[in-house]
């Protein structure tokens, strides 16, 4: 057990929560020596890993089995495991109630876990992506109910995930880690393991600042995209392609970031996170205009979506007698991820709207939505013979963009995928200004 003293090293890790997050992080500092044990839930999930089966795209099943085998990486549903490690670094889901208020039972439920086998020396550092007050407020009172004090018997931080599923320009030990304290020997603590970790570590004041960061991040995409998606709908009106404008904006080489229009935004961190510091905000009696706009644009582009594609049908068909194929349904490109994707609403917009609805993605081989359940359909010569509209919500790469082009009939592109190429198909663009 560590002493307390960075310079003894801490060696032993657990790892609670192995999904997207989570999984990826116990790779890479298992491949860094240290001993991670990670601890989740699911004995499915568990399972699967036990056999070097990863669940997770950035992290393959080979990397996986290499460091089991090593001896460097093994896998439990049982929390006592935390008993003897250096370090716990928590990875759990932060997502929304029905109300769209911050749902905290996960950071809640392992803090009492870990209270109970809390040991002395032990660093704890909170990943999960929170409003500001989490870690001092929520989580740390728990952790006190085991008589042991922060800063002095056991040592609290805060340093939110980075992680971006898909994206494999950075390894995860690339993405600087900003790291928040709660006291300064509990910052002195994380910051002396991460740096061993992480290329570059960002130190900040408090662990309100820390988790301030990671919604600050998010935010900023959230009403970017919010606002790009709203200049798409208007240039229809405008009869202005939005994805040439976006273009040549970007030519400016400073003073503006291109970001492009969507479907809508989904995933774990980019729409719940701006609804978490709306919380919070207004616990302390205001709020954000901009995140309120940003959250009806982005129910406003559903609307949009199933909307327009019911007018490109006309005249030639009602939604109520069409067929409808979706290409895509996970919330971001090359990811098997469906969380808050927008395609699921559109799904069962469009369903209940009458339409035949079918979909392909390589990643889902089926989705429930609101009990019913969709399969995933090969996409042949004589199925796209037969649907009256493909609409792309999702440009995986492994979209058969040829066949699309050259065996549809009308395709409504929400991507822009299918910019630079030419077939048989009617082809509508997202935002491309014509109605």
């Amino acid at each position: 057990m560590n002493t307390g003293d960075s310079n003894f090293g801490r060696k032993k890790i657990a790892v609670i929560g192995l999904g997207f997050v989570g999984l990826p992080l116990s790779i890479m500092l298992a491949e860094k020596e240290f001993h991670v044990i990670g601890i989740d839930m699911d004995e499915t999930k568990v399972k699967k890993l036990q056999h070097s089966i990863s669940y997770v795209g950035d992290v393959d099943n080979d990397r996986l089995k290499r460091v089991i085998d090593q001896g460097k990486f093994e896998t439990t549903t049982n929390i006592d495991a935390i008993k003897n490690v250096d370090t716990i670094i928590i990875c759990v889901p932060t997502p929304l109630t029905n109300q769209k208020t911050p749902d905290l039972r996960f950071i809640i439920n392992v803090g009492e876990e870990i209270q109970q086998r809390l040991k002395k020396g032990q660093l704890v550092v909170l990943e999960s992506s929170t409003f500001p007050g989490t870690t001092r407020e929520v989580f740390l009172p728990i952790l006190e109910r085991s008589g042991l004090r922060v800063g002095e018997d056991f040592y609290l931080a805060n340093s939110p995930e980075r992680v971006d599923p898909g994206n494999h320009q950075y390894g995860v030990e690339e993405i600087p880690k900003v790291i928040g304290g709660q006291t300064n020997r509990c910052k002195h603590e994380a910051l002396a393991l991460y740096s061993k970790i992480y290329n570059e570590v960002v130190s900040v004041s408090s662990t309100e600042a820390a988790e301030f960061t990671k919604l600050l991040e998010n935010t900023f995409r959230f009403i970017n995209i919010s606002f790009i998606n709203e200049m798409a709908i208007l240039c229809n009106n405008l009869k202005v392609n939005i994805w040439e404008v976006i273009d040549a904006a970007a030519t400016k080489p400073y003073g503006f970031m291109p970001f492009y229009p969507g479907p809508g935004i989904g995933g774990h961190c980019i729409p719940v996170d701006p609804l978490y510091l709306q919380w919070k905000f207004q616990q302390l009696g205001t709020s954000s205009e901009f995140i309120a706009i940003s959250e009806s644009v982005n129910q406003q582009m559903i609307d949009y979506i199933v909307n327009h594609t019911e007018e490109l049908l006309k005249p030639n068909k009602k939604l109520p007698s069409a067929k409808i194929l979706i290409y895509g349904v996970t919330y971001k490109k090359d990811v098997a991820d469906t969380r808050d994707s927008p395609t699921l609403e559109i799904i069962e917009r469009l369903d209940q709207k009458g339409a035949s609805v079918l979909y392909n993605d390589p990643y889902i081989p089926s989705i429930n939505i609101k009990n019913k359940l969709f399969a995933n359909t090969d996409i042949t010569e004589d199925l796209l013979s037969e649907v009256d509209c493909v609409v792309i919500l999702t440009d995986h790469s492994a979209i058969p963009l040829n066949k699309l082009l050259n065996y549809a009939s009308l395709i409504f592109d929400t991507r822009n995928v299918t910019k630079g190429h030419t077939g048989n198909a009617v082809v509508i663009r997202l935002g491309e200004g014509f109605n």
